[in-house]
Parts: structure tokens; C-alpha cells; sequence
């Protein structure tokens, strides 16, 4: 049975980008047919998977203003079992699209759009932007399930409670079956003291929604230098360097959620 994941946090530089790219290769390593949707205008995921502006014509923006079907945009990346639906920075004017068109049911495009090929695919990751507007309201329209990347950072909870409130609203609204699959810490330094106190507030009023692996550990992704170097030659951490700390952490990631 298929699942759509969006991964989304309003907060920009959490590790959303980095989460779709290497959970979306390591489940693809694991036999899965998956497809990412890149729905975030810097179009990250499309460059960090080997993607520049002239291998495409199409993207996902055309097919949210109704000029392209989903699957006359989907490309095949270099790993198996793994395509994608790139972006462009154009997409930074679906906004005045949506409003201008009058469009009935703007927050649900997306969802009709993947209707027709989400059968195609075991997971669909939807990759959103940094912002609480149109495109991640459509990324969590058509999502079953939300993963929420948090830095253990200083002031990594802040604003948590605005996209949590967003979440509750929309399950009250176009969704009602919105779940959230988990919170995942990310740039985790073992020797910071405050990368363990984000740890450990993440744990107390979040523990049943932390990632497990097969120790029953919290699944952390640390800061890594080679989930950083990684995009720069159009790969993921699960290619580029298969046996890092970071890639490891999506592994057991992809893992967790495949155990269900």
C-alpha cells in the first residue's frame, strides 16, 4: 500500500532536504519503488540528485497550475527504484497563481495531481519549503503521514507549536487523516551540550514519536561531513559514502518506517 511522507518544518536549514533526499535513496535501496516530489523552489533535492535547470523543461509548478499531468514530469534519477518530480524557482510564483486563478480547492492540488501514479510507487516523499504558505499547506494536503526534521540547535523548538497547530487545523479541515509519522533530530553533536538538552526536550514531550532502531536507541542523525559533501556531487549520503555515520542513520531510519 503506497504512503505519501512530506517532510516539513517552517524553520529553514533543519535537514528537510537532506531527510527526503537520503530516506527516499535508502528506501529505494531496500527494494521500494519511491518518488520524490521536490515542492521547495531553492529545488535542493532536484540539485542534490545530479539535476540542473537544462535536463528538464517541466516541474512540479506546471503541474500545480494544470499545464502538465505529474507524470509528464517525472524523471528517473541515477538510483534505482528512485524518480523525482524536479522544481524551479518559478514555483515561487504559485502563490499568486492559486489567488489570481481563483482556483476551487487550492489546497488540495497536489493531492489530485499524485492521485493517478501514487499506486505506481510503495512511497512517495514530498520534499516542502521552508514557510507555512500555499505549497507546504498542498505538501501536507496530500501527505499520510508528516516527518519533522529539528536541529539540536539553539532555538530548534521555535515555532514548532505554529506548524503543530497547522497540522491540527488541517485534519479538521482537508485532511483528516494526517498523522505524524515522527520527529527526526538532525545535526546531532554527541559532545554539545546543547545538542543534548534539544535531545532531551525532544524525548520528554515527544518519546513515542522518536525514531527507533533495532536497539530500541533514538534514531539521530549526526552532523556529518559527508551528508554536506554529498549534494555537491549530485548523490545521496546512501551513494556517495554508504558506510558514514549519516548514512547509517537514514539506513535505520528507512528501517524503522518500513517495520512500521
Amino acid at each position: 500500500m503506497s504512503e505519501i511522507i512530506t517532510i516539513a518544518n517552517q524553520k529553514g536549514g533543519v535537514g528537510k532536504t537532506t531527510t527526503t533526499v537520503n530516506l527516499a535513496a535508502s528506501l529505494a535501496k531496500k527494494g521500494k519503488k519511491v518518488l520524490i516530489v521536490d515542492a521547495d523552489p531553492q529545488t535542493n533535492a532536484t540539485t542534490s540528485l545530479g539535476f540542473n535547470r537544462n535536463d528538464y523543461e517541466y516541474n512540479i509548478y506546471h503541474v500545480l497550475i494544470g499545464i502538465k499531468t505529474i507524470s509528464e514530469v517525472i524523471l528517473p534519477t541515477k538510483v534505482n527504484n528512485l524518480d523525482i518530480v524536479p522544481a524551479n524557482i518559478g514555483l515561487v510564483g504559485v502563490e499568486r497563481e492559486f489567488y489570481n486563478s481563483g482556483k476551487a480547492n487550492r489546497e488540495l492540488l497536489l493531492k489530485e495531481a499524485l492521485k493517478p501514479i501514487k499506486d505506481i510507487y510503495d512511497y512517495i516523499i514530498v520534499d516542502s519549503p521552508p514557510a507555512l504558505g500555499p505549497i507546504t499547506i498542498n505538501a501536507l494536503g496530500a501527505a499520510d503521514s508528516v516527518i519533522i526534521p529539528i536541529q539540536c540547535e539553539f532555538f530548534a523548538l521555535e515555532g514548532l507549536a505554529q506548524l503543530l497547530n497547522t497540522i491540527n487545523l488541517l485534519r479538521k479541515s482537508i485532511n483528516p487523516k494526517l498523522t505524524i509519522k515522527g520527529f527526526l533530530p538532525t545535526m546531532y553533536m554527541g559532545n554539545n551540550n546543547l545538542s543534548r538538552q534539544v535531545l532531551e526536550d525532544l524525548s520528554l514531550h515527544f518519546k513515542d514519536k522518536l525514531f527507533l532502531d533495532k536497539e530500541n536507541r533514538f534514531i539521530i542523525v549526526p552532523r556529518n561531513v559527508k551528508i554536506a559533501e554529498s549534494p555537491s556531487f549530485g548523490q545521496s549520503v546512501i551513494e556517495y559514502a554508504y558506510n558514514s555515520k549519516g548514512a547509517l542513520a537514514y539506513i535505520d531510519l528507512a528501517k524503522s518506517i518500513l517495520k512500521g
